[in-house]
């Protein structure tokens, strides 16, 4: 009887262990560290459910450096304008997965509805943002870090 208590007791555990190691878009971000504006920015445009949902999504993550070149009048202005706020993150999202050795040079339409341009001459580029890591994998997409905030045109 021990013994069953035990057995079950451990089972549990490594049942909760293996669903503590899976890991959605935005947990993944906060895990990593760099991205805390960006998780900021998720909840005050009301975002975190979605990007936390099935996806899958390419998220193009600005880290917070690339958050710190936004004039700090002109980032607190934006993350008290929810419309324009999830207009900016939205922009940094594309709907599917795709892994950097999928990704090809053109205009790539996002989940705001605008095209971002990708390029890759010296490097791959969202706009004029330099891709600086790629391949984050998530359960629901993947992450690619950018060094700029990237606004939709």
């Amino acid at each position: 009887m021990l013994f069953k208590k035990c057995f079950a007791a451990l089972s549990l555990g490594l049942l909760t262990l293996g669903a503590a190691q899976a890991k959605d878009l935005v947990d993944t971000a906060v895990a990593a560290g760099q991205f805390k504006t960006l998780a900021t920015a998720l909840q005050a445009a009301g975002l975190v459910e979605t990007l936390k949902g099935p996806g899958p999504f390419t998220v193009f993550a600005p880290t917070d450096e690339a958050f710190a070149k936004i004039p700090k009048a002109q980032l607190d202005a934006l993350l008290k304008d929810k419309a324009k706020l999830t207009a900016v993150l939205t922009y940094h999202v594309v709907p599917g997965k795709v892994m950097a050795k999928d990704v090809k040079p053109g205009a790539v339409r996002t989940v705001q509805g605008g095209d971002i341009t990708v390029s890759t001459q010296g490097g791959v580029k969202v706009n004029q943002a330099q891709v600086v890591k790629t391949d984050i994998q998530a359960d629901n997409g993947v992450i690619h870090v950018i060094d700029q905030v990237i606004m939709p045109r």
